[in-house]
């Protein structure tokens, strides 16, 4: 029997602990902000669990007892017709095991996103609504429609209602944040930006955000009826949805998919905070009934974090475009994850406040999600560390700002150097101009003595020779080699160019489609207004409207007739074969696994979209093939394409076939 004593001081606990948890998830629901870092929020959500465990006790407002909150829009809401639970959470493979026993399974990503529900009638989408608090959430149909991937009309004519994680991938996330004003703040992460951009006011605003979604599950369709949940994806699927990627495990297989599903982290597209393990058998699944907030025929699993003990150097204060002041930590190197890592972003004051840094401090550090350095704990906690007065770039005073709970350190001058390092870096980029050795810390160097002002400099560097190979880590070698480099990426193309002048929600792919449609005539497109440009397949109003905004610019006019005296624009079908730009027009590919011929995903898919076909995420009836070097594996892609008939080539086969021209 536990004494009075005990039980008062877990009581007393769990009263400290219910206001901090109930904060901290309003904040990162309804403010699209955090307070806390995951894993810090966990720890303490595990301890009051376990309080309530011990103590037999659970107080009102305990977030064990809640599915979320209640959503704080001024859009329409609706009452779900039956709640949508939260899954409960392991860390461990073998519970894993122990959840699945003799079943089998399907254990997917779990999408860091916005859960909305989707009802079609009659072959049309007819409602959007949110999770929110899992009782009640946000009608948001007309914000649904401008998804980039949903179909807005099926062959099915029936009822249909799915669930889907709204999500925007990581490419889409970077490329509109280098879209944002020079002189603006970033967006933070894709999840916080997909929550605001699902339950804006305007369509217009959520179209422009690239919002993704991905099934995970059906819940129902007219009178069908499934035996497993895999049949449940397939016939989605077969409608125009994608589906969230699975593997099919059983006890014996789970720890290997858990293994291969671990390797991808870094590779995948999409924001995801773990695994979801679900029984496949759907009667049997339904059979273990729910508990109060968790279903019993799912279970999430989060990645146990590798921490690793060493010691804090210093704080690095790095300015950036917006005039923020970003606190990164330098400690000695450890291993995680495989690799070696030195540094982690502090995240803000705030922050940094509360983990006490100090030069010397003995700190825990793993990779948040395994990919995001961060600082776990700091064991020495001197707290002597202070922030600068003064910015490190150009030397102007700093500021603090607040906002809510958040502490933000800025740069007072417009004008600042640092604020311009981002267009650049951008604009010589891989993608981009590909001026090889032209870092960020090279750019800072060459911003700062006033050599580089505006895109056409770095192509006249060679006159400021004398004070460049006096900067520190320069000399007579790397400079010619920095000249060299200039040269070679002077003989550009139109859709090289038009990605890095940095135009609002243009990269590489739009580039690519503006070259097509305007024949990679640079004039032409100048000329365009957002109405003509509305007519370029895929291109819609938002998209428009900042292409036409850029070039009727004079400011961005003038850098850009300067920056063309010292480029050559090189036809891109050049050598003859005035089909290669269109060779794979109308044809669909989807890329899996690993290459061997191309550094990346990104690189097959770029050299796919250069001759005019496209790339999917998932395997449909109008998949032409799919890549995949494990032509063998029991992946979802290779069961989907199997099942329809969709040829499956090994990288080597996709290019003897489509390129045959091409030494690779």
């Amino acid at each position: 029997m536990m004494s009075g004593t005990e039980k008062e001081k877990q009581i007393l606990r769990m009263r400290e602990l219910i206001p901090i948890l109930g904060e901290a998830s309003r904040a990162y629901y309804q403010e699209s902000r955090e307070i806390m870092s995951d894993r810090a929020y966990d720890a303490l959500y595990d301890e009051l669990l376990d309080l309530e465990r011990k103590s037999g006790i659970v107080l009102s407002g305990s977030p064990t007892q809640k599915v979320g909150y209640e959503t704080v829009t001024n859009l329409p809401k609706k009452r779900h017709p039956a709640p949508m639970l939260s899954q409960n959470k392991t860390k461990s493979v073998e519970e894993l095991q122990n959840f699945l026993g003799d079943q089998s399974g399907l254990l997917s990503w779990k999408m860091d996103g916005l859960t909305v529900v989707l009802t079609y009638e009659n072959g049309r989408l007819s409602e959007a609504v949110t999770r929110g608090n899992g009782e009640v959430g946000a009608i948001v149909t007309a914000n649904a429609r401008t998804f980039r991937n949903i179909p807005l009309r099926i062959d099915f004519q029936d009822t249909l209602i799915v669930r889907g994680e709204a999500v925007i991938r990581y490419d889409d996330f970077e490329e509109i944040n280098r879209s944002l004003p020079e002189d603006g703040p970033q967006y933070k992460n894709p999840r916080n930006l997909c929550s605001g951009s699902v339950l804006q006011l305007s369509s217009a605003v959520t179209a422009s955000r690239r919002v993704r979604l991905y099934v995970f599950s059906l819940v129902t369709a007219g009178g069908r009826s499934f035996a497993s949940r895999h049949e449940e994806l397939d016939f989605v699927r077969s409608l125009g949805f994608e589906t969230v990627e699975y593997r099919f495990v059983d006890r014996d297989s789970l720890p290997e998919a858990v293994a291969a599903f671990k390797q991808d982290i870094a590779q995948y597209p999409i924001p995801s905070d773990g695994l979801v393990l679900l029984m496949d058998d759907v009667e049997y699944g339904k059979s273990l009934g729910t508990t109060a907030k968790y279903p019993r025929d799912s279970i999430a699993f989060k990645w146990a974090d590798e921490i690793e003990r060493t010691h804090l150097r210093r704080i690095e204060w790095s300015a950036s475009r917006t005039g923020l002041i970003n606190p990164v930590a330098i400690f000695d190197p450890v291993e995680l994850e495989g690799t070696s890592v030195s540094r982690a972003s502090v995240h803000n004051l705030s922050v940094m406040k509360e983990l006490a840094l100090g030069e010397g401090d003995e700190i825990g550090v793993y990779k948040a999600n395994m990919i995001i350095p961060q600082i776990a704990e700091n064991y020495t906690r001197s707290d002597t560390i202070r922030p600068p007065k003064t910015c490190p770039v150009c030397g102007h005073a700093t500021v603090v700002h607040e906002s809510g709970e958040a502490q933000t350190l800025y740069c007072t001058n417009p004008e600042c150097p640092a604020r311009q390092i981002k267009k650049f870096d951008l604009f010589v980029s891989r993608n981009a101009m590909n001026i090889d050795g032209l870092s960020e810390m090279t750019l800072e160097k060459l911003i700062d003595i006033g050599a580089v002002r505006e895109f056409a400099d770095l192509f006249r560097l060679g006159e400021r020779k004398e004070e460049i190979v006096q900067l520190e880590g320069f000399g007579e070698k790397s400079f010619e080699n920095l000249l060299e480099a200039a040269k070679n990426a002077s003989k550009t193309n139109f859709v090289r160019l038009i990605t890095g002048l940095g135009i609002s929600n243009v990269g590489p792919a739009t580039a690519r489609t503006l070259s097509r449609y305007f024949h990679a005539d640079l004039d032409a497109l100048r000329k365009a207004d957002a109405a003509s440009l509305q007519a370029v397949p895929d291109i819609g109003p938002v998209v428009a409207e900042g292409i036409a905004a850029f070039f009727a610019d004079p400011a961005h006019g003038r850098e850009l007739d300067e920056l063309l005296r010292y480029l050559t624009l090189e036809e891109e079908n050049a050598g003859g074969d005035e089909g290669k730009a269109t060779s794979l027009a109308g044809l669909t590919f989807v890329i899996t696994g690993s290459l061997e011929h191309f550094s990346n995903r990104d690189a097959l898919k770029t050299r796919i979209e250069d001759r005019g076909g496209k790339v999917a995420g998932s395997v449909s009836s109008k998949t032409t093939a799919l890549i995949n070097n494990d032509a063998a594996s029991s992946s979802a892609k290779n069961q989907t394409a199997k099942k329809l008939g969709v040829a499956i080539l090994t990288e080597e086969a996709f290019l003897k076939q489509y390129f045959p021209d091409e030494t690779f």
